[in-house]
């Protein structure tokens, strides 16, 4: 079912070891932490303009509505200079004839034919307004936020677009951006849309609070699409001495074993506590060994979904992105959700 939304001018590795699910003995941490609320009207909500990249976003939104049962709605928006604005404003007809307006409405079309036959319930805005701001302000109606790393307005050289610089950082609802690469688009016609993709869900996890909301946000996902979930511990190598005192390594390496021990024993905790909340999930975990944006990057690699929270134990509190989460929308090559603090 198509619907259609008015104009709303005002809307603003190396070495590894695995862990299987088990309930650890280790005291278990509170359950949830989230309070049940109401579903949020929008659905998942993506941000279109026509792009190759958005339409990549768009069919991958498609496709996680269809498996979470929610409705898609497809936002486009147009601004127009102030320079022109100022001109056409004297013209009575100019709020609704504007050649912005009109070229939005084609990209409403083109969204429409991409999702041609797609059986869920989709809804279209045209907005009038910046993007970015406009997805901040709907995100709290929607359950999930998507928007391709690209747009038409960006910059050849440029990694990450304006728009997908700024939700994660800001939106009220998990996002996902979907990187500019071939191997990111979900296939032609509504069959792609409803493929199940057996790939885990990888969520990268430090122990702390916007870690596991992280995980609880992961574990969901898994479980719509009948998937696993893979939590991921990143052990960053040691500021070396050895290479200059080479009596030194036997130490050090003495120092990088009590550290894998003492993460396994956090793994153990995180794992059974998402277990115990999921209890219908195949949930596994690793420690691996190197930087955590690379770590995730290369585990992301082999998954459908990586996940992280929008900052970690090392995040400053300003800070509205982490290193990780930041640098990781900037290298990744798949799809990566980052999850707020608080929605």
């Amino acid at each position: 079912m198509n619907t259609e939304a008015p104009l709303t001018p005002d809307a603003t590795s190396s070495d590894s070891q695995t862990h299987d699910a088990h309930t650890s003995s280790a005291p278990e941490p509170t359950a949830g932490g989230e309070q049940a609320r109401a579903p949020r009207p929008l659905g998942v909500l993506v941000g279109f303009d026509g792009s190759p990249n958005a339409t990549s976003a768009l069919r991958w939104a498609a496709r996680e509505a269809h498996f979470r049962g929610l409705p898609l709605t497809v936002m486009s928006s147009f601004t127009i200079p102030p320079a022109v604005s100022g001109y056409l404003e004297s013209f009575p007809d100019a709020g609704g004839q504007t050649l912005a307006r009109q070229a939005t409405e084609k990209t409403l079309n083109t969204a429409r034919e991409q999702l041609a036959g797609h059986a869920g319930e989709v809804t279209y805005r045209l907005e009038h307004g910046d993007a970015a701001g406009l997805m901040v302000h709907l995100s709290g109606s929607a359950e999930l936020c998507v928007v391709g790393s690209r747009g038409r307005g960006g910059f050849t050289g440029r990694i990450l677009g304006s728009v997908a610089a700024a939700l994660p950082g800001h939106a009220h609802s998990p996002t996902v951006v979907v990187p500019h690469t071939d191997e990111s688009s979900v296939g032609e016609g509504p069959e792609a849309i409803s493929t199940a993709d057996t790939r885990p869900v990888v969520v990268g996890i430090d122990g702390s609070p916007h870690s596991r909301r992280a995980s609880v946000q992961a574990a969901r996902t898994a479980i719509s699409h009948g998937t696993r979930l893979q939590l991921v511990m990143a052990l960053p190598p040691l500021t070396t001495a050895a290479m200059w005192y080479p009596e030194l390594a036997a130490r050090e390496q003495a120092m990088v074993q009590t550290r894998v021990d003492d993460l396994n024993r956090d793994l153990d905790v995180e794992v059974g506590w998402i277990q115990a909340q999921f209890p219908e999930l195949s949930v596994t975990g690793s420690v691996e060994e190197g930087f955590p944006v690379n770590v995730m990057q290369e585990m992301g690699s082999k998954a459908q979904l990586t996940v992280v929270g929008t900052r970690g134990h090392g995040g400053m509190r300003s800070a509205l992105l982490g290193s990780v989460s930041r640098e990781l929308l900037h290298h990744a090559t798949a799809p990566v959700m980052v999850v707020p603090a608080h929605d």
